[in-house]
C-alpha cells in the first residue's frame, strides 16, 4: 500500500492550531513534515493532544529571530514542496521568508498562509487569535443563549481554526493538482474569518432575503425572551435530562420519526385531543411551553439505560448522550469505523486517540513517527539539506484557468453535512453534477422560503432531477459515472446498495473512480442506520459539553425550570456558532481532494470514508486523546467569560470587548497600555506568569473595573494601537456581521452572483485564494435546471428526454 502524499516535503512554520492541524493531516498521509520549533520548544508541547497533533513530524529547532536561523529556514524552503505559515501579513517578509522571495528560488513551492482576518482590509494586521475573530464576526453574540448570564458567551470549540485548516488543506491540495500539470507553485491564502463563515448553512441567506423583502419576511431567534422555543424544531430535536442525570439529544425531525417518539413518550394521545392535536406546531408561547414541559417530564422518567433499551426496541427513535470528546473514543461507531487507534509513546506509555481523518482503502493514513523531542531531527535534516539536492523543478506545462478544471464530481448527498463540501470544490472549477430526487434535495424545503435553505450547498452545481429507484433512472446515473472522477455518497447505511450506486457497482463501470462515503455515523455498523443531524453529532462528539462547560449541571433532581434553562444552553452549545454539519462538509472537500491526489500519484481510484462524528472530533481534538495521567484541556469559567483573565470577555461602558494577551510579551504590552488606568504592571500579585495564574481572579477583577470605564470601540482602538489583542464584540447577528462588515467586505471575502430566481445576491468567495489559478464563485441552481443538457451530453435524444419526463423518471426546470 502506498502513501497518498509520499514524496512531499512540508515545512511547518506555524504556531497556532490551524497550521498544526494542516501539517498533521499532510503527515498522516505520507508527507515528510518538518516542524520548526523555537529555542525552548513549541508551546503545544504543554497540550494534552501534543502526541496527536505532532505525530509524523520531524522537529528542527531554529531561532528565526537570528540571521543563521532564517538562512536555515530559507534552505529548508528551497527544498520543500509546501510551506505553511500563520504569521501576520508582513512578518514573514521581514524575515526574508515571504512568498515572492522564496518562490524566486523554488518556483514549485506551494506557500500557504493562514491569518486571522486575511491579508487585506482594515483588520489585516490585527492579532488573529480564535476568540478575537469569533468576537469580531458576531459569533460570541450568536452564542449568548449558552451563557447563564446576559451578554455574549465565550466559545471553547475552535471552529474558526478547524475550518481555516480545512480551507488551507483544500487550497494546498488543489494547488498541488495544478502543479503536477503545470510545474508551477503558487501562494494559497485563507483565514479564520473565512473558516467560520463556511460553517453557517443558511442563516446568511435568510438575512439577505429579509434585507431584500423586509415586509414579506423576517427572521426570529429560536427562543423567546422568556426562554421558550419559538419553533417546532426544538421539540423534534428535544434535549432532555434522564432520571439518572444524563443529558440526551434526540433527532426526530421527520414526521414518522416524531410520531414514534411521541408514542414512546406516552404522549400519542395528544393528537386525539383537540387542545393538542396540532402538535408539535402551536401558535402561542403558552401552549409551546406547556407542550415542552410535558415532553421533558415524560422523557425524564427514564434512566439512560432504559432509554438505550428503547432505542434497541424502536430503531426509529434515537438520541445521543452528551459525551465529552474523551468519552467519544468509546463510541461503538468510532471503533467500528476504525476512527480510533492505539499507540505507544516512551513519554506517556500507551494512549488512544483519533485515527487519520479519512479512511482510504488503498492509501490509508498511518502513524510512521511518534511526536518528536524538541530539536530531535535538527542535525539530520540540516545535514541532508546541505548535502542533497532534490533535483530540478517539475517541467512546465499549461496553467489551467481554475485549479480543478476538467474534474467531474457526482453528488449523491443530502442536506448540508456532505453536499456543501462539493460546493467548495465547484468554486475551484470542478464540474459538480447534483443528482436530486424529483421532489428535490430536502434542503430546498427545510425553510418556509422555497430553496432558501439549499442555496449555499448548491452553489456552482448542475442539477439533474432523476428517480434513481427505477431502472431507467439508474441507467442515467451509470452513464454519468463513466465520465466522472469523484463521487460523494452520504445516504444512510444500505441505501446506496439498494439503489445500485454503491462503490462496487460504480467501480465496475469506472475503475478510476474515487468514491467517498460521507454519512453521519458510518456506511454500516451499530449506528449506520441511525438519523444523524448536527445537534446529535455535536452532542456525541463532545461539542455540547465543551461549549457549555461547567455552566450546565449534569445530575438528577433538577427542577423543571432548571432543566429548561440548562437544556437550552447545552443544546445550543452542541449546534452553534459552528456545528457538525459545517465540520463534516469541510472534511468532505478535503477528503475528495486527498483522494484525487492519491489517484494522480498512484494511478488508481479507491473507496474512502469520512463521518460527521470523526470529522467533528477533529475540531475538538485538543481533548481527543486518552492516556494515564493526562491533564484535562483548559475549561472556560462557569459564567463563560473565557479561559483566564488575559483571554476572556469584559464588559465595557456600552457593550463588550474580548481581550487576548496570553503571552509574556503581550502581558508587557498590556501593562504599558493600561499604565495610566491601573498599575497591574507593578502589582506583585501579577509579577510572573505563575503569580498571574495563582491570582487570576484578582487580575480579572482589576481588569473588569478598568474596562467598564470606557466604550468598547475606544478600548479596541487604544489597545490595538499598542498591538494588544482586543476587539469590540460585534452585537449584530453573525450573518449580518459576516455579510455586511468591513471585516469580510474589504478583505475580499465576498462576491456577487446571479441566481435564476433570487436574482443578484452576495455570497462568500472561494475559501482559499490561489494566486495563479483563482477559483470562480457561481450561483446555485434550481431543481432540474441542467437535466436536459446533461442527458443530451450522455447520449439521450430530445425524444428520449420527453419520454423519460412523461414516465416520471426525470424532472426538468421550467425557467
Amino acid at each position: 500500500m502506498a502513501d497518498a502524499l509520499e514524496g512531499l516535503r512540508v515545512l511547518d512554520l506555524s504556531r497556532a492550531f490551524a497550521g498544526t492541524l494542516v501539517t498533521q493531516l499532510l503527515g498522516d498521509y505520507g508527507a515528510e513534515v518538518i516542524r520548526v520549533e523555537p529555542p525552548g520548544g513549541d508551546p503545544f508541547r504543554a497540550e494534552p493532544a501534543f502526541y496527536l497533533w505532532h505525530r509524523n513530524k520531524k522537529s528542527v529547532t531554529l531561532d528565526l529571530g537570528g540571521a543563521a536561523g532564517r538562512e536555515h529556514a530559507r534552505l529548508l524552503a528551497r527544498e520543500s514542496d509546501v510551506l505553511v505559515t500563520d504569521a501576520r501579513p508582513g512578518a514573514a517578509e521581514r524575515m526574508g521568508l515571504g512568498y515572492e522571495s522564496l518562490a524566486a528560488e523554488n518556483p514549485g513551492l506551494l506557500y500557504c498562509s493562514i491569518t486571522g482576518f486575511g491579508r487585506r482590509g482594515p483588520f489585516a494586521n490585527r492579532k488573529g487569535y480564535e476568540a478575537l475573530v469569533m468576537a469580531k464576526v458576531g459569533a460570541l453574540s450568536h452564542a449568548s443563549f449558552i451563557a447563564p448570564r446576559p451578554g455574549p458567551a465565550f466559545t471553547a470549540v475552535p471552529y474558526a481554526s478547524f475550518s481555516a485548516a480545512q480551507a488551507a488543506l483544500q487550497g494546498i491540495l488543489a494547488a498541488l493538482h495544478v502543479r503536477e500539470r503545470s510545474g508551477r507553485g503558487q501562494r494559497i491564502d485563507t483565514s479564520l474569518v473565512q473558516g467560520i463563515a463556511a460553517q453557517d448553512p443558511w442563516d446568511w441567506f435568510l438575512h439577505l432575503i429579509a434585507e431584500k423583502y423586509p415586509e414579506a419576511f423576517s427572521t426570529s431567534p429560536p427562543y423567546s425572551p422568556r426562554g421558550v422555543p419559538t419553533q417546532s424544531f426544538s421539540f423534534r430535536l428535544l434535549v432532555c435530562l434522564t432520571r439518572d442525570g444524563r443529558w440526551l439529544q434526540f433527532s426526530q425531525t421527520s414526521p414518522h420519526l416524531f410520531r414514534e417518539f411521541m408514542e414512546v413518550l406516552g404522549l400519542a394521545w395528544m393528537w386525539d385531543d383537540p387542545e393538542w392535536s396540532t402538535a408539535p406546531e402551536f401558535d402561542t408561547e403558552e401552549k409551546r411551553e406547556r407542550f415542552w414541559e410535558k415532553m421533558l417530564e415524560a422523557a425524564g422518567k427514564k434512566t439512560l439505560a432504559e432509554w438505550q433499551a428503547v432505542f434497541e426496541e424502536h430503531p426509529n427513535v434515537w438520541a445521543e448522550v452528551f459525551r465529552t470528546t474523551r468519552e467519544l473514543l468509546d463510541h461503538p461507531q468510532m471503533g467500528h469505523n476504525g476512527h480510533v487507534l492505539e499507540q505507544k509513546d516512551p513519554r506517556v506509555g500507551r494512549y488512544r486517540t483519533l485515527a487519520p481523518m479519512v479512511a482510504m482503502s488503498r492509501t490509508p493514513g498511518r502513524v510512521r513517527l511518534p511526536a518528536p523531542e524538541p530539536g530531535e531531527h535538527t542535525t539530520e535534516v540540516l545535514t541532508a539539506i546541505r548535502t542533497q539536492n532534490r533535483g530540478a523543478a517539475p517541467a512546465a506545462g499549461r496553467l489551467p484557468s481554475q485549479p480543478l478544471e476538467g474534474i467531474t464530481i457526482l453528488d449523491f448527498g443530502y442536506f448540508f453535512a456532505a453536499p456543501f463540501g462539493l460546493a467548495i470544490l465547484a468554486d475551484y472549477g470542478a464540474r459538480v453534477i447534483k443528482v436530486e430526487p424529483l421532489s428535490g434535495e430536502p434542503m430546498r424545503r427545510i425553510l418556509p422560503w422555497p430553496d432558501a435553505g439549499a442555496v449555499k450547498s448548491l452553489q456552482g452545481k448542475e442539477s439533474v432531477a432523476v428517480d434513481i429507484a427505477c431502472p431507467e433512472g439508474r441507467e442515467i446515473v451509470h452513464r454519468i459515472v463513466r465520465k466522472a472522477d469523484l463521487v460523494l455518497m452520504s445516504y444512510r447505511a444500505g441505501v446506496a446498495e439498494k439503489l445500485g450506486v454503491d462503490y462496487e457497482t460504480l467501480r465496475a463501470i469506472n475503475p478510476r473512480l474515487v468514491y467517498l462515503n460521507a454519512p453521519g455515523y458510518g456506511k454500516d455498523g451499530p449506528c449506520g442506520r441511525k438519523p444523524a443531524y448536527a445537534p446529535t453529532i455535536g452532542a456525541a462528539a463532545g461539542a455540547g459539553r465543551r461549549q457549555a462547560g461547567p455552566a450546565v449541571r449534569a445530575e438528577p433532581g433538577l427542577s423543571m425550570d432548571e432543566v429548561k434553562r440548562a437544556s437550552i444552553r447545552i443544546g445550543q452549545a452542541a449546534s452553534g456558532p459552528g456545528q457538525a454539519d459545517g465540520c463534516a462538509a469541510l472534511g468532505v472537500a478535503t477528503a475528495l481532494l486527498l483522494g484525487l491526489a492519491a489517484r494522480e500519484r498512484t494511478g488508481f481510484g479507491q473507496e474512502m470514508l469520512t463521518s460527521m462524528l470523526c470529522t467533528t472530533a477533529y475540531a475538538l481534538s485538543e481533548d481527543a486523546i486518552e492516556y494515564e495521567g493526562r491533564r484535562g484541556a483548559a475549561d472556560p469559567d462557569r459564567d463563560l467569560y473565557g479561559l483566564n483573565a488575559l483571554y476572556r470577555l469584559y464588559q465595557a461602558s456600552d457593550g463588550w470587548i474580548f481581550l487576548a494577551a496570553p503571552k509574556a510579551s503581550e502581558w508587557e504590552a498590556l501593562c504599558r497600555a493600561l499604565r495610566k488606568y491601573v498599575p497591574i504592571g507593578t502589582d506583585l500579585r501579577f509579577a510572573t506568569a505563575s503569580e498571574r495564574a495563582r491570582n487570576d481572579g484578582d487580575l480579572s477583577e482589576a481588569l473588569t473595573c478598568v474596562f467598564r470605564e470606557r466604550a468598547a470601540a475606544e478600548w479596541e482602538e487604544e489597545l490595538s494601537a499598542a498591538d494588544v489583542g482586543c476587539v469590540e464584540v460585534a452585537a449584530p447577528s453573525m450573518p449580518r456581521a459576516l455579510m455586511d462588515d468591513p471585516v469580510t467586505r474589504e478583505a475580499g471575502f465576498l462576491c456577487e452572483v446571479e441566481h435564476p430566481t433570487f436574482g443578484r445576491h452576495r455570497r462568500l468567495a472561494p475559501l482559499a485564494e490561489l494566486s495563479l489559478t483563482p477559483g470562480e464563485a457561481r450561483a446555485a441552481s434550481v431543481l432540474g435546471q441542467h437535466t436536459d443538457a446533461v442527458l443530451r451530453e450522455i447520449g439521450y435524444s430530445d425524444a428520449d428526454i420527453e419520454s423519460l419526463e412523461g414516465a416520471g423518471v426525470i424532472a426538468r426546470a421550467k425557467l
